[in-house]
């Protein structure tokens, strides 16, 4: 697996298999949101499989999909519900991690400084650049 951290509550992570869950719950996360919907590749889990292997590490998920080219702002305030709601750490997680991470930041817009934003992401190795025009001062 190759997770990485953002803080101290939400890391997040490329493609991982159900086997993974019992180390997850392991080195500490509580709970597991999937951003990779089902179908984008025919070696990958379905989010069932992967719902139902977190549950049996006694682990929170949460099936939030982002299809390439469909982040819409309710997905982000879903996302921002989701890791606020969940029991942490949490780990998400998409094909590479950059969605994950991606709508992690946008979910931090308002709340964080852009410039933390984009360096946490930087230094989890997601260059977030992209977005910067996008995320908000706080207040």
């Amino acid at each position: 697996m190759d997770i990485r951290k953002i803080d101290e509550s939400i890391s997040v992570a490329p493609q991982l298999q159900p086997e993974d869950f019992a180390d997850l719950a392991q080195q500490g996360y509580r709970a597991v949101i999937c951003n990779r919907p089902d179908g984008e590749a025919a070696d990958q889990p379905s989010q069932q499989e992967m719902a139902e292997a977190a549950l049996a590490a006694g682990l929170e998920f949460r099936y939030l999909p982002l299809a390439p080219g469909q982040l819409t702002p309710q997905l982000v305030d879903e996302f921002g519900t989701a890791i606020e709601q969940m029991p942490g750490p949490v780990l998400a997680y998409c094909r590479s991690g950059t969605r994950s991470a991606t709508l992690w930041a946008l979910s931090q817009s308002g709340k964080r400084a852009p410039s933390e934003i984009l360096k946490r992401a930087s230094e989890a190795g997601y260059d977030l650049g992209g977005i910067a025009g996008g995320l908000a001062e706080p207040g």
